[in-house]
């Protein structure tokens, strides 16, 4: 294969996997609405596809170049991650060839699987990785054997159909839902397509540029037209933070009065107290009146006040001349735009980009002091590229970013990789709870260090328990699972399923709460009503008087509700 040839076989095998992600995605093990593997492998996929169907006439080099990089930086969800390394060790073979033969795929299978490995932490047998070593393995016994390339991966990807149906004898959790892997058979709809490139069926080679998923918003904006931020009732209007560096430990009952205090003259509330520090964040009509309360239990430090009215204004006034500069508002007389650059502002030491999704969400992290939202998650796993492109945004030495979810963190961590300028710390937090606990626990005056270890260390100490519905029956966990049944899924499993959400979301929170716990926070989803998300806090104060409860309104999208306990 001549580089023209290798360029067509990867497209057509893009373009099989990208019309069969659907099927792909109903093989994930949870029978969740936001099954996800297909979705990202052919995004992952695509974004390379373009920059190859852009070439004219490539050499193998500046092939190897456009897939590399194309899949690095449109790379989304682990099993897209793991895709973009297997064609990042393959191209680094090819691009020493202008011809591919037998031996050299041999080579390049061998390459891609060790890079493969090598950017998985704890790789785990009978996954994409399992699919991915078991051609690359007989490719390496056959290539001494035959020169007809065709025969050659054939065979090659017969083994890998094999090795594929073997994955739920080494994954209990496949063979108890009754599917294969879903990342293997992604791999296996990459190279069936390409083989149907090699043996000159007909296929259509047009890529259309993959759809924009993740928005990256940054701390301060949000997604409303203008009309409707104008229109938007601000109550509090001063965002307040504020350290309490306490003379003595404050007591439970302190920190409780202080709650209710601050509850009293404001809302989204967040008090989180050690031995020595506590952490305050209000908003608030009166600013002095939570410090002076504060200064009761200790000394003030790393005070920090917004108005978030005038913070609002200046965004709609400045979106409102964004619109008439760009001709969106008609007859418009555009404004003189200075020629002088506009002189970049000092690097803040610290800042943080979290990944989000609902918009009561997103406020509680831009309250945090996030400086950039990525709007992402369960839904729609934000890409490699998202993530550098929000890393950009922030102006700030080193730079925090918290995944909330376990199928970003690899994209997390390849970004990272790709950064030189900036110090960039990938704090692992698998879900929103977590996220909002780093934050919490984050101090400004410590190094980035100090508060990796710490944030990491508090992380550990929630848990969080997710419900949403069943997208199909299944088995998972020995508990039998209907579709269109309620699931409360925790952090290792599926812990309660029932016919009624109230009671399938106590039995969760249930099973969560013990004897160590202090609060209970409960988010509800977009399609939950507040008063619904009060029941079940009585509920649960009624049984276990021992905990506190909060409720937020999240405003996800499929989770009902998100409930973390600490």
């Amino acid at each position: 294969m001549n580089a023209g040839a290798l360029a067509k076989a990867f497209l057509a095998g893009a373009k099989n996997l990208e019309a069969k992600k659907e099927w792909i995605n109903e093989l994930n093990v949870f029978p969740v609405p936001d099954g996800d593997t297909g979705t990202n492998m052919s995004m992952t996929i695509m974004s390379a596809a373009k920059e190859v169907a852009a070439m004219e006439n490539p050499d193998m080099k500046s092939l190897a170049k456009a897939i590399s990089s194309g899949s690095l930086r449109g790379a989304r969800g682990n099993s897209g991650v793991i895709l973009s390394q297997l064609f990042r060790g393959f191209t680094k073979i090819i691009a020493e060839y202008d011809e591919v033969d037998v031996q050299v795929l041999s080579d390049a299978f061998q390459k891609a699987v060790e890079t493969a490995y090598k950017a998985v932490m704890k790789p785990k047998e009978g996954t994409i990785l399992t699919v991915a070593k078991g051609m690359a393995n007989r490719a390496a016994e056959i290539c001494d054997d035959t020169t007809d390339l065709i025969a050659f991966c054939e065979e090659v990807i017969k083994e890998g159909d094999h090795v594929l149906s073997k994955t739920p004898d080494m994954l209990p959790v496949l063979k108890q839902a009754g599917v294969v892997d879903s990342g293997g058979q992604g791999l296996m709809q990459v190279m069936k397509g390409a083989l149907d490139s090699l043996l000159g069926k007909e296929i259509d080679y047009e890529i259309e540029a993959p759809a924009k998923s993740a928005a990256a918003v940054s701390g301060d904006s949000s997604s409303y037209n203008i009309e409707a931020q104008a229109a938007q009732e601000i109550k509090f209007a001063y965002c307040t933070q504020f350290l309490i560096m306490l003379d003595k430990p404050i007591t439970t009952k302190q920190e409780n009065e202080f709650k209710e205090y601050l509850e009293s003259i404001g809302d989204s509330i967040v008090v989180v107290a050690d031995d020595e520090i506590v952490k305050v964040h209000v908003h608030t009509n009166d600013p002095g009146l939570a410090m002076q309360r504060g200064l009761t239990y200790g000394s003030l430090t790393t005070i920090i006040i917004e108005n978030m009215k005038l913070e609002r204004d200046e965004k709609i006034s400045a979106l409102k001349e964004k619109e008439m500069q760009s001709g969106a508002i008609p007859d418009a007389k555009q404004p003189e735009v200075s020629a002088e650059p506009k002189e970049q502002e000092p690097p803040k030491e610290m800042g943080f980009i979290s990944v989000s999704i609902g918009e009561g969400i997103n406020e509680i992290f831009k309250g945090l002091g996030v400086d950039y939202i990525i709007e992402g998650g369960q839904t729609m796993n934000p890409s490699t590229e998202d993530m550098l492109n929000a890393i950009e945004k922030v102006n700030a030495k080193t730079i925090f970013i918290l995944p909330n979810n376990k199928n970003i963190i690899l994209a997390a961590n390849q970004a990272a990789s790709l950064v030189e300028d900036k110090k960039i710390i990938v704090i692992p937090t698998k879900t929103i709870p977590q996220g909002i606990t780093a934050l919490i626990n984050f101090i400004p005056d410590s190094t980035p260090e100090d508060n990796a270890e710490r944030m990491n260390t508090e992380i550990g100490t929630v848990k969080t328990g997710q419900v949403t519905y069943a997208v199909r029956d299944t088995v998972i966990d020995d508990k039998e699972i209907k579709q269109d049944d309620y699931m409360g899924i925790g952090d290792a499993g599926i812990l309660s399923v029932g016919q009624e959400l109230a009671a399938t979301v106590l039995d969760m929170a249930g099973q969560l709460i013990d004897e160590d716990s202090a609060i209970v926070t409960i988010y509800y989803g977009e399609d939950m009503k507040e008063e619904d998300a009060n029941a079940i806090s009585e509920k649960l104060l009624a049984e276990y008087p021992d905990v506190e409860v909060e409720v937020h309104y999240g405003g996800q999208p499929i989770y009902y509700y998100v409930i973390s306990v600490e």
